[in-house]
């Protein structure tokens, strides 16, 4: 798959192309129907299909100060993508001058000049150009003038998280907030991710004898709420079953808030400076302060049996 960062990174020579366009944090189980959609139609009409997003997200830029919580990184994103079937990313600067582009300018700039779409396909609620303008009826108008179409599609898709809501990043991202790892895993269609890089810590785990990962998340991450949880970490290309705390460590009068995973059963991992994933399967318990160290010493041993176990339960289904 092919990807590009802004309009000049595009090869000249790119002819005809299915095109989706939208910020698409998170490539949930709606945003998968948009972009199956626009693979399926690529295919049919033997060009290659191109997804379209931005960087930043676009509130920050127009309301500073509000970008929201980012349930995957552009990489994440663009890999899932490339899973989906899409030939190429293209991952638009979005600055205060980009803002001000009118829906026809854009429609002109991206979608006729560099990308030459021969189809354009979105969501119901698809909005584009300076002040969120431009609709997918206005998109259709454009399309019959610079020659593609335009397909909608209806994003139903609907489930027990949230109360029965559709699909949306913003429902995932409360969900996630909650703590509800298994609500936003419904909506995702996998595991909530959090990335990073593993940073020295205080380094207790290690002396209580449950050394975790301390992963430095990615600037605005939707990290879930204070706890501990059963998932996976993700490193050196393995999914190592683990127990999950995310919080500020009050056993020890914490004020950072850190995300820590101990890979269960692993002896002697060396983990300092690489890039991790970690993967949440289920909430366990929330955070606590206990009246000994022992006490402590018991729980850990407790959540991690019950890790163990929901790992295993996950697994042994997933083989089902």
């Amino acid at each position: 798959m092919q990807r590009w960062r802004g309009l000049e990174d595009i090869p000249q020579d790119w002819g005809r192309s299915v095109v989706t366009i939208g910020s698409y944090d998170g490539v949930h189980r709606g945003h998968q129907l948009i972009i199956r959609r626009a693979v399926d139609r690529a295919r049919e009409l033997g060009v290659p299909a191109v997804a379209v997003t931005f960087d930043p997200h676009p509130s920050e830029v127009v309301r500073p100060g509000s970008h929201p919580p980012l349930l995957a990184p552009h990489h994440r994103r663009a890999e899932l993508m490339a899973e989906l079937g899409v030939d190429a990313v293209l991952v638009l600067p979005f600055t205060a001058e980009f803002s001000k582009l009118s829906p026809a300018d854009f429609v002109v700039k991206v979608l006729v000049d560099k990308l030459h779409a021969k189809a354009v396909v979105e969501g119901p609620n698809f909005r584009f150009g300076h002040r969120a303008a431009g609709t997918v009826e206005f998109l259709a108008e454009q399309g019959r003038t610079y020659d593609f179409e335009v397909e909608v599609v209806d994003l139903y898709l609907t489930g027990d998280a949230g109360g029965g809501q559709p699909f949306s990043s913003t429902l995932i991202r409360r969900l996630v907030a909650e703590g509800d790892v298994g609500g936003a895993a419904e909506i995702l269609g996998r595991p909530h991710r959090v990335e990073g890089v593993v940073v020295r810590g205080a380094q207790r785990g290690r002396e209580l004898g449950f050394p975790t990962a301390n992963v430095e998340t990615l600037p605005h991450t939707a990290v879930p709420a204070d706890g501990v949880y059963a998932g996976w970490l993700h490193a050196q290309g393995e999914a190592m079953p683990a127990a999950i705390s995310v919080g500020t460590n009050p056993q020890f009068d914490g004020t950072e808030r850190t995300v820590e995973a101990y890979a269960i059963d692993r002896v002697g991992l060396e983990l300092y400076g690489l890039h991790v994933a970690v993967d949440f399967l289920a909430f366990v318990r929330g955070q606590a302060r206990f009246d000994t160290l022992g006490a402590l010493l018991e729980q850990m041993a407790e959540d991690v049996k019950r890790c163990r176990e929901l790992v295993a339960l996950a697994e042994a289904g997933k083989k089902a």
